[in-house]
């Protein structure tokens, strides 16, 4: 089972259990990065899955752990080697050309690009080639109680995955009930759609698929819904890349941005292999919408523990988020590796 009982808990161990098993249906190829809660203003997935390529990987590193946005990609993809003035080095962009300068100058101050002034004009010059790392985007929705009104509920917003075609693939995970699944939920689902289950155990550091099978169980197979002989178009390609770089810069771990890890009765607790956030008010795993400020139970942590080091310098909150944002460099050095 997962951890408290809102789909939250079960949304994180599916995104652990991805980073650890990827793809369910044989061995990695890829590196894997997985975000959560990502998506498009028509449609948000619970879980993204990247099949990066692993030097592609190492190589977007040169541009810093914080996604580029459009307006950044714009400029950092299309950065010359030598430099050149902004606006004959950049392909128009179809919008006013102060926007880009603006971008320009920000992407200067991350560091992604050079700028330098001759003249009255600005000049870019790359500082590396933007790589080419994305290979495939998994799109999976999680449903722990899926049952034939819940599949019937999400059958629309699947199919709509399906036809736009921005995932390169879409699933559906839920969690075991020890029995296979109804042949009714397969009429109700999309054909292209994969069901996979899941079972997970919080008594020992690993999470245990069903039926012994070391990478959980595939109930029904997914369909490619952008075949390799399909054309990959420059919109569909820039949304899938604008995509990819907001799931590279916020990862699945930033739960902690939109709860209150700042609460003294905030925790993280060991579900399996995943780290999931607690409340010791409740004692259960809080949502994380109800994880905010305005929670009855909401008590700001004592001064004392964010000074003067003790106990954790900056307080358990400050603790916490470098915990989880170590434990995410550590898996995207392992990814990176694979190369």
């Amino acid at each position: 089972m997962s951890p408290g009982t809102a789909e939250f808990g079960f949304e994180l161990s599916v995104c652990r259990w991805a980073e650890l098993s990827w793809p369910p249906t044989g061995d990695r190829e890829h590196a894997v990065v997985v975000a959560r809660q990502l998506g498009t203003q028509q449609r948000r997935w619970d879980t993204v899955v990247l099949e990066c390529d692993p030097a592609g990987l190492a190589a977007r590193q040169r541009f810093g752990p914080r996604e580029l946005d459009s307006d950044l990609l714009h400029v950092v993809r299309h950065a010359p080697a030598e430099w050149a003035w902004y606006r004959d080095a950049l392909p128009d962009p179809g919008y006013p050309w102060r926007y880009v300068r603006a971008a320009v100058h920000r992407a200067a101050d991350r560091g992604v690009v050079e700028k330098r002034r001759q003249g009255n004009r600005i000049e870019v010059r790359r500082i590396a080639p933007y790589p080419d790392w994305l290979r495939r985007i998994v799109a999976i929705e999680n449903k722990p109680d899926l049952d034939v009104s819940a599949a019937r509920a999400l059958s629309g917003q699947l199919e709509h995955d399906v036809e736009t075609a921005l995932a390169d693939e879409v699933w559906v995970a839920t969690e075991s009930t020890g029995s296979r699944i109804e042949p009714a939920l397969l009429e109700d689902l999309p054909v292209d759609v994969g069901i996979l289950t899941l079972s997970f155990e919080a008594d020992n550091d690993a999470i245990v698929p069903i039926e012994n099978d070391s990478v959980g169980t595939v109930e029904w197979y997914p369909s490619d819904v952008t075949p390799a002989d399909a054309p990959n178009d420059d919109e569909r390609r820039r949304r899938r890349l604008e995509l990819a770089e907001r799931a590279y810069g916020r990862g699945w771990r930033s739960y902690h941005e939109t709860m209150r890890p700042d609460c003294r009765h905030f925790e993280i607790r060991r579900f399996g292999s995943a780290l999931v956030p607690h409340c010791a008010a409740k004692d259960r795993s809080q949502t994380a919408a109800e994880c905010a400020g305005s929670c009855p139970e909401f008590e700001p942590e004592p001064p004392a523990w964010r000074s003067r080091g003790w106990p954790i310098e900056g307080g358990p909150g400050k603790g916490i988020k470098r915990l989880l944002r170590r434990r995410r460099e550590r898996v995207r050095e392992r990814e990176i590796e694979r190369e």
